[in-house]
């Protein structure tokens, strides 16, 4: 079964390395991103997504300066719902509507449109989950 993995890593960067290290063949997406360049940096040569959630619009968040090296056509954007919502929203409830305030985030890291983002991140999920 060629199906992807995704997993949630929480401080656990070099574990989550070595066990993703231990499976070559397998693919999938690190969900609710929130850790370092380095570590996506990993995960990217491993063939992996990265999918980053609201805790990316948050103000003291060093996500924007791990967003901005990654690549446009290995990011996803998901809501955690219904955890970490994004500014304007942060402390709500989070759901599948404020995916958008992910997208607008990523779209101004990296100096593009929301749309551009959108249909990036739409071909992303499409090339991931297409087996």
């Amino acid at each position: 079964m060629k199906k992807p993995i995704i997993f949630h890593n929480r401080d656990a960067d070099d574990d989550i390395i070595d066990i993703l290290s231990a499976y070559p063949n397998v693919i999938g997406v690190s969900h609710c991103f929130s850790s370092t360049l380095s570590t996506a940096k990993k995960l990217l040569d491993m063939g992996y997504y990265i999918s980053f959630s609201g805790n990316l619009t948050f103000k003291n968040s060093n996500l924007p300066s791990v967003a901005k090296y990654l690549p446009l056509d290995r990011l996803l954007v998901e809501t955690d719902s219904p955890y970490l919502s994004p500014e304007p929203f942060r402390g709500k409830p989070n759901e599948p509507g404020r995916t958008r305030f992910v997208a607008e985030k990523l779209a101004e890291i990296h100096n593009t449109s929301f749309e551009s983002i959108a249909e990036q991140t739409t071909d992303n999920i499409n090339k991931l989950f297409s087996f």
